[in-house]
């Protein structure tokens, strides 16, 4: 091993000698490169950077310090410290979960009236049903729980997030344009519909930093579930156009929770200290000689792996966890993978100063047999969800840490394929849909927004339904479109989404487009 680090230092030598004039054309080309994004003093702050990476006090590599700052690198004062996102991938059913509509018992198997509808597209799955699109009420009881006079309804598929229902802030009103599953989680996840854009917390990385150099910036976790038919692609977690050190880190549940994260068999851990030390001479010197930022983004992602090698074993250690806390969390969580030991970690993360992290649960695409899938989705995620909130709260963190529970639509009110009151199954429906959130300065045990009496359209505060119906270019009271949701959710950890900007082919881009409205009727 030593004689391959020497190795490696004296190819750097001669890296270094090598004579870049003799390709004029070519260095030309770098000169140019380097000019047009960079200018002139683009390598003494990359140098400065690299510095930093050796000195973390130093750096200011976590970039918070933009525009007008304040000197922690926030906009204004936070409620939050920390995001814990917990995304059901697949369009959760409001109207069985969270949007109790009694009323729509007496109408089982009836028409939808086409003025409710009002002219809204269908899916290429149910616009051409032989049975119209018939009503279908949920076939399970709700409790309601209060906080104050309108209180919080929950369904009985989720008698364990009942438990803690005053602790939470459910959103009916929540709404997007995207009505297929990949536009529609890339569209929530990235604010664009098309592939290419940042990642929610790809930014909130970008734009907090972190408060543990042995951890990453930004963890994300893929729960097991019995109805995976869906893909997720990293671009739900990557960086877009953000330097790659934003990507998501997606910790696995078999072997090792990073790859590569365990040294080869004969590699010791300071046979690794010597590679690395010698691949940062290289690409230091890369560096300076091209100028591109990646290189150094390059450098940081090698000594935050280094330093993972030791830190996230001791993470997903759970031997020191009491009988109380496991018992809290159920059986589940002593199998990795599970929802319940993903929620577990979540909040071991956050109590070692990941500030951004992300659960992904798939299997909600309930087109068919929506009684059955749900009943085991819930299942999954229930005593999950309300073991972090309590966890959460016992430990006096949960005032600082929001918690966000949805996905990337609901489901229709109306039933797709067979009917009947014990079986149904339930379209996509982008027009209102229920998120929940807790802690992080969110008010809690209250409801925010109205749906009519189907479920189907946003309504005023006295029921009536909105005319015409709300769209992301102007906010209307009691309603939230997605760019809404996460304007909010950066309001609350300190951030103005107008202007943490990044410029890119030419533009400033930002999370929420040119769209979003910070919903202050829910911060506490």
């Amino acid at each position: 091993m030593r004689r391959f680090s020497r190795l490696i230092a004296s190819f750097f030598e001669v890296y270094k000698s090598m004579n870049y004039e003799s390709n004029p054309i070519r260095e030309f080309e770098l000169l140019q490169t380097r000019r047009q994004l960079f200018g002139s003093a683009a390598l003494g702050v990359g140098t400065a950077a690299l510095a930093g990476l050796m000195n973390p006090a130093q750096s200011f590599g976590s970039q918070r310090r933009r525009d007008d700052r304040k000197s922690d690198g926030l906009h204004h004062k936070a409620s939050a410290k920390r995001v814990i996102y917990l995304f059901m991938s697949g369009g959760p059913s409001h109207l069985d979960m969270w949007d109790y509509k009694p009323k729509l018992v007496e109408q089982f198997n009836t028409q939808l009236p086409d003025s409710i509808r009002g002219g809204q597209r269908l899916t290429g799955m149910s616009s051409n049903q032989s049975n119209g699109l018939p009503i279908c009420p949920s076939k399970y009881k709700f409790t309601k729980y209060d906080n104050n006079a309108e209180g919080v309804w929950v369904s009985e598929l989720l008698p364990h997030t009942a438990k803690v229902a005053k602790e939470l802030c459910v959103v009916h009103s929540t709404f997007t344009e995207a009505i297929n599953h990949d536009p529609a989680i890339t569209y929530i996840q990235t604010g664009s519909q098309v592939p290419g854009r940042p990642s929610l917390g790809a930014w909130l990385s970008y734009g907090l930093g972190s408060m543990n150099e042995n951890l990453p910036h930004y963890v994300v976790m893929h729960a097991r579930t019995h109805y995976a038919e869906q893909s997720l692609f990293n671009r739900l977690w990557g960086p877009g156009f953000l330097p790659s050190e934003h990507q998501g880190i997606l910790l696995r549940s078999i072997g090792d929770p990073v790859l590569y994260l365990s040294n080869p068999e004969g590699v010791s851990r300071s046979d690794r200290r010597d590679q690395l030390d010698a691949l940062a001479a290289i690409n230091a010197n890369q560096h300076q000689q091209f100028g591109d930022p990646e290189i150094l983004a390059r450098i940081k992602q090698h000594e935050m792996a280094y330093r993972m090698q030791t830190s996230v074993p001791e993470l997903m250690d759970l031997s020191d966890e009491t009988e109380d806390t496991m018992k809290l969390y159920g059986e589940d969580a002593k199998t990795p993978g599970t929802f319940a030991a993903c929620c577990l970690n979540a909040r071991r993360l956050a109590e070692r100063g990941v500030q951004n992290i992300q659960i992904f649960h798939r299997g909600w695409d309930a087109h068919g047999n929506l009684p059955a899938e749900h009943e085991s989705q819930c299942k999954d995620v229930d005593q999950g969800c309300a073991a972090l909130i309590a966890d959460l709260r016992q430990r006096g963190m949960l005032d600082d840490t929001l918690v966000i529970w949805g996905g990337e639509f609901g489901r229709t009110v109306y039933c797709q394929g067979g009917l009947t009151k014990e079986n149904y199954g339930r379209d996509h429906h982008p027009r209102c849909f229920s998120v929940w959130m807790a802690g992080g300065g969110v008010k809690a045990g209250i409801t925010y927004g109205r749906t009519d009496d189907y479920g189907y359209n946003i309504t005023d505060a006295e029921g009536v339904p909105l005319n015409p119906q709300p769209t992301k270019e102007s906010w209307t009271p009691g309603t939230m479109h997605i760019h809404d949701l996460n304007a909010t959710i950066l309001h609350l950890l300190g951030i103005d989404h107008h202007r943490l900007t990044y410029r890119y082919q030419g533009r400033d881009f930002r999370l929420t487009d040119v769209h979003g409205h910070v919903i202050h009727d829910i911060i506490a």
